[in-house]
């Protein structure tokens, strides 16, 4: 299984000198099992260029595209995904449970006036929105369960299984805050448990988290702490704070390996980064 990820930050786009190395698109990935299926997650502002990118894959004209939430981060890329536009795109949207019908309302109301120029009917591609997963779903040859995450106004999710690898998404989740629908934190561990690769939500300091407690992200420490316990074999650090900069995030990265370390544990830890290829 490959994984791109084409936008890492958290909250807003952060574009500039300080993002360079990290970048500064918010959340969109793309999952490639040997199936041959194609599956984005998220429609962050990441999403416009993997829609340049998909465009000149010749043979494509099938997605599947994955929300975990409708904050505006994770949406705001869609109105410029090109292949959208074309009518030999087929796009299924997959979502939570109960989160397709909202899906296609959110979707449809960012590209309504006053908010967008052009309407979603202006897309061409065909759109199928009614595939939940309640439980287990399939993609392809690829298993997703979903999981509630610890969120303002709710979300999911998602544990990907293919051929014998597990990669577990789990941006915009904090474990030591209690939001309704959420779980408890060793629920976030089991379902971790033994993953290949863990991509988790760390915005903040230990010192912010004293202001932002509640704000449905999770600090460095507690994310960190967390992939310790499900001892999983790779972990990186998702969501970054718009205004962290690539120095910022270097010094974390440290902070985070030390932890590791400190622990007697042998885990790969890095920075999510935009463009970043990963192979499990």
């Amino acid at each position: 299984m490959k994984i791109k990820i084409w936008g890492a930050r958290g909250s807003i786009p952060s574009p500039g000198k300080e993002t360079l190395k990290y970048g500064g698109n918010t959340t969109c990935l793309e999952i490639r099992p040997k199936s041959g299926s194609l599956i984005v997650v998220d429609a962050g502002s990441g999403i416009r260029s993997l829609g340049n990118h998909l465009l000149k894959e010749k043979g494509l004209s099938e997605l599947f595209l994955v929300f975990t939430h409708s904050h505006w981060d994770h949406l705001l890329g869609f109105p410029f995904f090109k292949p959208a536009y074309f009518s030999r795109f087929k796009i299924n949207v997959y979502g939570g449970p109960n989160a397709l019908e909202s899906l296609r309302s959110f979707l449809l109301h960012q590209m309504s006036a006053p908010y967008f120029p052009v309407e979603f009917n202006v897309m061409k591609a065909k759109f199928s929105f009614g595939y939940e997963c309640p439980n287990i779903g399939t993609i392809g040859l690829v298993d997703f369960i979903p999981i509630p995450l610890s969120h303002p106004n709710g979300g999911y999710g998602f544990k990907f299984v293919a051929e014998d690898k597990t990669f577990v998404f789990l941006t915009d989740n904090e474990p030591d805050f209690p939001h309704p629908g959420g779980l408890k934190r060793e629920d976030y561990i089991g379902f971790c448990r033994g993953a290949d690769l863990l991509l988790h939500d760390a915005q903040y300091t230990d010192e912010e988290y004293k202001v932002t407690r509640g704000w449905g992200h999770s600090t460095y420490f507690s994310a960190t702490q967390m992939a310790i316990s499900a001892k999983v074999k790779s972990f990186g650090i998702f969501h970054h704070d718009p205004d962290r900069t690539d120095e910022d995030l270097d010094s974390q990265l440290k902070y985070c390996k030390k932890l590791i370390h400190d622990a007697g544990e042998n885990m790969n830890c890095f920075a999510a980064s935009e463009g970043m290829d990963i192979r499990i």
